[in-house]
């Protein structure tokens, strides 16, 4: 179980309800974490590999893989993210795992916004798969992470 203070609990809470209209617990936060966190070092090793490639030994922010559709998500992440400044508590339940190289200064500082970004898309992909559904149960975030583990 992730051990986060309430208020960013529910600051959570009021994300997923303002992203997607969801209404998530501090049970679904374990989830959500390990989601983010692998599906970010899913990302990391994708740009390592481009930084490998281009014979850099740092990698930059545009290593990394990211959609056009990611790309919206982050920039919705932003709005929603001035009213609950979440990209703080994001930094820090962002583990980093190690890496063959660096990250540049650009790349470290974003990541967060590309986990807030994740963070969307994820909220509005259980939404699309269960339309009706407001409070997802462990088989939507299941379904759903699945979907995102064959895209990205």
């Amino acid at each position: 179980m992730i051990h986060m203070p309430v208020i960013a609990v529910s600051r959570f809470e009021h994300f997923f309800r303002a992203a997607a209209g969801l209404d998530v617990d501090k049970a679904d936060l374990k989830r959500y974490s390990d989601f983010v966190n692998r599906k970010l070092y899913d990302m990391l090793i994708v740009a390592e590999a481009a930084a490998k490639s281009n014979r850099r030994d740092i990698i930059q922010f545009w290593d990394l893989p990211i959609t056009k559709g990611l790309q919206e998500n982050m920039h919705d992440f932003r709005d929603l993210d001035e009213e609950l400044d979440l990209t703080s508590i994001l930094a820090e339940l962002a583990a980093l795992p190690p890496l063959d190289l660096s990250l540049s200064e650009e790349a470290e500082a974003r990541l967060p916004n590309v986990a807030g970004g994740l963070s969307v898309a994820l909220a509005r992909a259980i939404r699309a798969i269960e339309p009706d559904r407001k409070n997802p149960a462990s088989k939507e975030w299941t379904r759903t992470i699945r979907v995102f583990d064959l895209l990205l």
